[in-house]
Formats: structure tokens, sequence, C-alpha cells
């Protein structure tokens, strides 16, 4: 049998970039992918219409674009091109018929809010020179392990030049406290509440607020990128990148269960029964599924099986896909034509919406996340067409539904249908005859993500909840907040671990690096062959 130096479960972004960290270091690797293609949520297809690209997850990548991990691997070299909308971000407001934009330019942005509302722009101007001094250091920070000792010297080292306290406050304020402490105007607010959404933060709890600033301040410093070409080139170029190096990505081998002798992961066990050996074993896998399937009771401590008891998923999503035969025809059209568009009336109904999915409720009026992707990038269509979807978060455990459709929470054929259609509806209010340009739709409900990945619980997106009580040393469960696990040589890579959800590569990195500390260590089982 051939000995492996490590063995990769999952070949998501996480999964590759740990696999491209180790190969680096001169170990073999081999990545094992379920599925019949590598990308777990990083993915693009062209199921909906065969002349249309469409990201069946995620689509733009501002985290991975500032991650340093992500770029210190040169993936231009290996085929990436990153393409940029007009604009970052739209929010279209129908009670006074303008829009809040988001420009890359953030001169652009500051002369747009304070058109608006003056006073606005200036407090804009302000936020960003804010994160010019405290955000590289804060980025760091976020996607190192934990305690991130380097980086958060940097951000003490910073915080009196950004405000002493008072920074410090503004990093754990509510996005909702945020946006009005900061903005006499609705359109700035909705920037900041709508970016604030990106995670399961109720938009009145601490930690909303630096996912907010976290989010904007991106658009403002490397922007919201989408790889040409379609999600998946990211995923290309990673394969790409690994396999010249020589490592080995396997794709419909799915590993059902992680071999452990003596406390000591030993290897994997594929479906058909086969066995691979290994050092070290990385896994890209939620951590539910990890803890609760693939590691057998009896080889994880008592205490981690009665914590993992408590692990909370984030909110499920549905996610609908159109291919449009024309632009997507706002009601008014923007000054700068955005990639990404939120899509709620308020920052009150933002609150309201995001209240409801917390009490289990699936939104009257949910809060969207959509995008125009031949906006953004060309090739997704052709010439005069648009690539466009929307995504919407519902309660894991659906208790009721607050419109008027009826939806059970089961999640089959016509839950779907009825929440995809609530969501068509809210772009035909905002773009009226959208519907009328639909040419080909498709619905991607929990069931069906969960399917393409199975790290997607019930259509969770984010690895688990980002509130504060599943963060740093209680991700996944208390006590840990970094990538080993109870079992020696096993290492946790996915979204479940520190820092949690982002095409950002950080668990993957983390998990890298723990497992070659672990190496120099003596802690991982010797080598016996190598590969030739």
């Amino acid at each position: 049998m051939t000995d492996w130096d490590a063995v990769v479960v999952g070949a998501g972004p996480n999964g590759l970039v740990a696999a491209n960290l180790l190969i680096d270091a001169g170990w073999s690797v081999l990545v094992l992918e379920a599925q019949a293609t590598p990308g777990g949520a990083v993915r693009s297809d062209r199921e909906v219409d065969p002349s249309f690209v469409h990201d069946t997850m995620s689509a733009f990548h501002p985290l991975a674009a500032a991650s340093p991990v992500i770029r210190g691997l040169g993936l231009e070299q290996h085929g990436l091109r990153w393409r940029h909308a007009p604009a970052v971000l739209g929010h279209f407001q129908p009670e006074v018929g303008e829009w809040a934009l988001l420009h890359r330019d953030r001169e652009v942005t500051a002369a747009l809010l304070e058109k608006t509302t003056p006073g606005d722009g200036e407090s804009w101007a302000a936020l960003c020179a804010w994160w010019d001094t405290l955000g590289e250091s804060l980025i760091g920070a976020l996607l190192t392990p934990f305690p991130p000792v380097r980086y958060g010297l940097g951000v003490a080292g910073r915080l009196p030049r950004a405000g002493g306290l008072d920074a410090v406050r503004t990093l754990v304020l509510p996005a909702s406290d945020l946006a009005r402490e900061h903005f006499g105007g609705e359109a700035a607010r909705l920037l900041l509440a709508g970016s604030a959404c990106h995670s399961d933060i109720p938009m009145d709890a601490p930690g909303s607020g630096l996912m907010a600033i976290l989010m904007s301040m991106l658009g403002q410093t490397v922007g919201w990128p989408t790889p040409e070409g379609g999600a998946g080139r990211l995923t290309d170029a990673l394969v790409r990148r690994f396999e010249a190096a020589g490592g080995s990505v396997r794709c419909s081998a799915e590993v059902t269960g992680i071999e452990v002798e003596s406390g000591r992961a030993s290897g994997v066990r594929l479906g058909d029964g086969e066995r691979i050996a290994s050092r070290a074993v990385l896994a890209d896998v939620a951590a539910p599924r990890l803890y609760g399937e693939l590691v057998r009771p009896e080889d994880l401590p008592t205490r981690t099986r009665r914590r993992m008891r408590n692990f909370q998923l984030d909110p499920a999503t549905l996610k609908v896909d159109w291919a449009l035969s024309g632009p997507v025809p706002w009601a008014v059209t923007p000054p700068h034509q955005p990639g990404t568009v939120h899509v709620a009336d308020s920052v009150s109904e933002l609150v309201e919406s995001s209240a409801q999915i917390q009490a289990g409720a699936v939104p009257a009026r949910p809060f969207l996340l959509a995008g125009q992707m031949t906006t953004a990038d060309p090739s997704r269509s052709p010439a005069g067409t648009e690539s466009a979807w929307a995504y919407t978060h519902m309660p894991q455990q659906v208790r009721r539904d607050a419109g008027e459709a009826g939806i059970t929470g089961g999640w089959g054929h016509d839950d779907c249908e009825r929440l995809a259609d609530r969501v068509q509806a809210r772009m035909e209010r905002l773009a009226p005859g959208f519907g009328s340009l639909v040419r080909a739709r498709r619905v991607l409900g929990p069931h069906q993500l969960e399917a393409r990945n199975a790290n997607l619980i019930g259509g969770a997106i984010g690895g688990g909840t980002a509130q504060l009580q599943q963060q740093l040393v209680f991700r996944p469960v208390p006590g840990t907040g970094r990538a080993g696990t109870p079992v020696r040589g096993l290492f946790l890579a996915s979204a479940a671990a520190h820092p949690g959800g982002g095409v950002h590569g950080a668990a993957g990195s983390n998990a890298a690096r723990a497992a070659l500390g672990a190496a120099r260590l003596g802690r991982l089982r010797p080598r016996r062959a190598r590969r030739s």
C-alpha cells in the first residue's frame, strides 16, 4: 500500500489551499473528492442554459482577493484572472427612486453619498481612512490561527491612531447601531447594514458591525471580484498549481471513514472499501460530518461528542439562477452598474428579516443577495443578455411562514418554487419586466445544495453560525479554535474551523501549518514508503 504523507478529504478551496501548501513543503499529497468535479462551493456550470455560465454557489470573492494565503499562491500564473463590475455593490431604494452605490473608487462612493445626504460623504471618507490604519492588521488577525499574536500586536499598535477605545467600540457595535451612529442618510446605512447580512449574525448583535465594516471596506480596497469565466476558474487554478507540483486529485472518491489506530489517524476508507494510508489526514469536511460520521464515536473523547450536540448551523439557503434575454430592467438605471445587488427596502426591514429567521419564520420580505455576472464578466453570457442570480436565507427549522405562501420548511419542490417565486417577485418590483426576460430558471434549495456539496448541511453555506458563541476558541466547539482535533494526525480544514466561512483559504492554511508543525515535533506517524 502506498503511504502518502497527507490525504486531504474534500477538494473545496480550503482543502486545495491546504494541499498546495503541503506539496510546497515537499510532502506527497492526495486529495479525495466525493463529487465528480473539484471545487466544493466554488464551481460553475452551464446547466441553466448552455449559452450561460452560472456559479452554482459562491460568485464574488473579496476575501480571496484580500487573503494573504491565496495571494501568496500566485494563481494568476495558473490561469486565474479577476474581473470587476463597474460598481461593487448597489442597493436600490424604491421609495425615493435612488441607488446607494459602493464604487471601487472611494472618492466616487463618497461623492454619491454626499449628494444623497450632506455630510455622509465626509463620514464615508473618514471610515475609509480609519480602515487604512487598521485594515491590513485586522484581516491578518482574522485569517490566521487563534490567538493571532503577530497581527494582534499590529492591531494593538495601531489602535491609538485609529481612536483607541472608540475604535474598539466601533468594532464591537451591532451593524444597526454602527450605521445609525456614523451616517445620517439611509443610503450609507444600507451599504453597511446589507454588507453585514453576508453572515448570519443578527443585525442588532455584537459582531455584525465588524462584518459590515469588513465587507464594505474590502469593496474600497480590493473590490468584490469574480474569476473570469466562472467561479470554477479559481478552483481550476488551485488544481493546476497543485498537480503541476506533483500532487494528485481523485474525484468520485467518497471518503466514508477515517482510520484511527491507538488514537492516531492512519488513513481513510472509501465507499468501495479501499483503504489509503497516510501520516496525516486533513478534513475539509463539515464538523457534524467529521465528528458524527467519518470518525467513529469510540475514537472521540466523551466531551467532544457532548459538545458537538450544541453545534449550531447557520441558516438554510435557497438560490435562484436566471438566464435573462436582456439586462436587468431596473426601474431606475444606476449611475454605475453594480455586480452585487442587495434587496431590502430599508435598514429596519433588514432587521425585521433577520429577526424572523432567528425566530424560525420564513421572511415575508426576504433580504436578497443578487448578482449580475455578465455585468462583471462579459464572458458569462451572449452580448446583450445577463447571467443573474439571487439567494436568500431561511431558518434551519421552520416554525411558520411569515408570508402567505404556506411554506412548510420541508423544502420539497413546492416549498422551493414558492420561495423562488417570492424572490423573483422582489426582483420584479425593483425591475419591472424582469420576469418577461427569463429564458431559463434554476432553483437550488437546501437539499439540492447539500447534494452538490455535503458540507452545506441543510443549505448552510457558512460552515456553522458566525455568531460569537461559535467563533474563535469556540469554533467548532469550546476549547478548540485551531485546526487540531482530539485525534492525533487529524486536522479540521473546513469552514467549521476558525476563522469560519468565506473563500479565503485560511482554514486550509491553518490546517496545513498545524500538520507541518506536528511533523516537526514528531507527532505524526513515521514515514514508510514515499510516492515516486
